[in-house]
């Protein structure tokens, strides 16, 4: 055994070009590496190498050990060793040995162990334990390398064996040496065709049924076909293609650990081969991975031992991130739950019975005992219950659920009782309501008369109809303007809703005194608080400065106690004018509500009671068309849909002209 980390190859390059200048020269080259092993045993090769990656596994931890090398290097024999003798027995039987003497010491768990055996050939996945009775029938759709969150890589249609024992696991080992292909070339009379995976799966509980964590892990024995060229070995039909098979593979596996070994990198070809992708969780992923390079020592395999250390040398940087793979059962989790809960509530009932209380029950309420809550809380509303007794969070529960019940109740009363005292009604405000609140408040005769002139401009026909209707009363000798109509409409045909306007005005100036007065007391208190907090501040500088201060603690302790109770007015103060706020903008909303309704009846009894006569129409009409012959000059529009949009801007900015004046 050699105890070095760096491997030192010194060769000379033989150019087969005679004009080339660097014949024979000198080439060095220099690898660092986790150890190496020269002339070692099995024994100790595994101890080295793979001991704590088996003993990471029953921990928990996912772990793989993978040989990579030329062909002949002693790959397989690292891996499997030798069936003909148990000294030579290579790291899969040991591992396996490993697993079941930890799992006999480890009492206070319980393990169960699966295994498995896959072989890839000429990128076909193959079961090698299929053969076995009881394992199940081949899918017609042959095996498929899955993802899945949460599980990981995984090979669907792959059976898995239960063992319990040394015996059992390596029966299923050696019966898939059986069916693995080999074959024959120059470099190895036993050379392998395929890449073969040996997983054993492992799941490990506490033997006590109250904890519901488990844990699982997969430990991947990977034996590499060898990498081979051509020209050595000699391959010819079946071998040839099996050997571009496996050179293909294994060069899609160097360029993934070229992209997992530079950081700058985003994408990683896990999915080119079927070998990458069925190692894609080994391979940077959460596992204890190491790699055992195989090398031959002749100089005449310089080439391929130069390969495989650079492959060595880049799997070197790829990092892993390995971690217990912690599980929860879902029904050994319930029973936990129902346990503690059954284990609280024996507690809270040995509680209750020392404080007295042994008639408390924590069960769901019965409909007698929400009917009796109920009447309980309808008794505390009316004044005829002075508390009510409370002796679980349930009743808690209920208790708050019937106070809700009965504001939702008292809120859909209450609502049109409102209304229908302050007669809301729910209109929008038309486009005259700024010329009617403006000819209620001035009582402008010529805003009245304009805004007249424009009603009858827009109802000539109506109007007609109206005029002959025998119905209508017949016209006065002479037409009242619109401001003393509407005094007169407020008196006599709108004196209900002039009266409600007038009431709803006169709540609006009481809540608005309040207000006032609310609002000068609150800033009263707030520049008390002011001042008494510049006070104590004051005092706590001067104290501060070391200035002597014939005070004792008790004027300190007053003026503390003075400012909490102004804190305290301040906090009722603050909210009940919150709460006057929230009734002057209602008040307002009714008042403005009744205007427009009052204008809206108002209009309407006016076109009634005073239709325009045709000649005067006629006359309206003449001064209209005189009017749009004055409108101002502007160029005429490219579209015909823009028409419309220019005769509403003129009647907009008309209508503004005549309200402004």
């Amino acid at each position: 055994m050699i105890h070095l980390k760096t491997v030192n190859i010194h060769h000379r390059k033989d150019s087969r070009k005679p004009q080339d200048t660097r014949k024979n020269q000198l080439s060095n080259r220099s690898f660092r590496l986790e150890g190496i092993l020269q002339g070692v045993s099995q024994e100790e090769l595994y101890a080295r190498v793979c001991r704590q990656v088996v003993l990471g596994a029953l921990d928990g931890y996912n772990g793989t050990v993978m040989c990579f090398g030329q062909t002949g290097a002693g790959k397989t024999y690292t891996m499997t060793g030798s069936t003909e003798s148990y000294q030579q027995r290579g790291v899969i039987p040991r591992a396996l040995q490993e697993v079941f003497r930890e799992v006999d010491k480890r009492t206070e768990h319980f393990f169960s162990v699966h295994l498995s055996y896959l072989e890839i050939y000429n990128e076909t996945l193959v079961d090698l334990l299929s053969s076995l009775q009881g394992s199940p029938r081949p899918s017609p759709h042959g095996m498929v390398v899955m993802e899945e969150p949460g599980r990981g890589v995984f090979i669907r249609g792959l059976s898995l064996h239960p063992v319990h024992s040394e015996e059992e696991a390596f029966n299923l080992l050696f019966e898939g040496e059986l069916n693995h292909i080999i074959g024959s070339h120059a470099l190895n009379r036993n050379s392998s065709r395929s890449h073969s995976i040996f997983t054993v799966h492992i799941e490990s509980r506490l033997r006590t049924l109250s904890d519901a964590k488990y844990v699982t892990s997969k430990l991947n024995l990977v034996d590499l076909a060898g990498s081979e060229r051509l020209g050595k070995t000699g391959s010819e039909g079946q071998m040839f293609k099996e050997a571009m098979y496996i050179n293909k593979s294994l060069s899609f596996l160097e360029q993934a650990i070229r992209a997992l070994a530079d950081r700058r990198r985003d994408h990683v070809p896990f999915r080119q081969t079927k070998l990458t992708h069925a190692l894609k969780g080994s391979l940077g992923g959460n596992c204890n991975t190491v790699l055992v390079a195989n090398i031959y020592g002749e100089a005449a395999h310089i080439e391929e031992t130069l390969s495989t250390l650079r492959f060595a040398s880049r799997m070197k940087c790829v990092r892993t991130n390995p971690a217990v793979n912690e599980h929860r059962d879902p029904a050994a989790q319930i029973k936990k739950l129902e346990k503690d809960v059954q284990m609280l509530k024996e507690e809270l009932s040995m509680y209750n019975i020392l404080a007295k209380r042994p008639s408390i029950t924590y069960e769901p309420l019965s409909e007698a005992q929400l009917a009796e809550i109920h009447s309980q809380v309808q008794r505390y509303l009316e004044g005829n219950l002075q508390e009510i007794s409370i002796v679980s969070i349930r009743q808690v529960q209920a208790v708050f659920a019937q106070f809700k019940l009965a504001v939702q109740k008292q809120g859909q009363k209450v609502k049109p009782q409102r209304c229908q005292t302050y007669d809301l009604v729910e209109k929008d405000q038309s486009a005259n309501t700024a010329a009617f609140e403006e000819m209620d408040s001035r009582g402008s005769t010529e805003a009245s008369n304009q805004s007249l002139r424009n009603e009858r401009q827009s109802s000539t026909k109506t109007i007609t109809k109206k005029s002959k209707d025998k119905s209508l009363p017949s016209l006065p000798s002479s037409t009242p303007c619109k401001a003393e109509a509407f005094e007169g409409f407020k008196v006599g045909p709108g004196s209900k809703i002039n009266r409600i306007l007038k009431e709803n005005k006169a709540v609006l100036l009481e809540r608005r005194s309040l207000l006032r007065q609310l609002t000068e007391e609150v800033n009263a208190v707030k520049r008390e608080i002011d001042c008494t907090t510049a006070s104590i501040q004051q005092q706590e500088t001067r104290g501060g400065q070391g200035q002597y201060l014939v005070l004792e603690e008790e004027p300190d302790a007053t003026s503390l106690m003075k400012l909490r109770e102004l804190k305290g007015r301040y906090r009722q103060r603050y909210e009940v004018l919150r709460d006057i706020k929230a009734d002057v903008n209602y008040c307002q909303h009714l008042v403005d509500q009744c205007r427009v309704h009052l204008l809206s009846e108002f209009e309407n009894w006016y076109e009634k009671s005073f239709p325009v006569p045709e000649e005067e129409i006629t006359k309206d009409k003449t001064l209209e068309q005189g009017e749009d012959n004055q409108r101002p000059c502007e160029l005429p529009p490219d579209d015909c849909s823009s028409e419309s949009f220019h005769n509403a801007r003129y009647r907009m900015l008309t209508r503004a002209s005549l309200y402004s004046g």
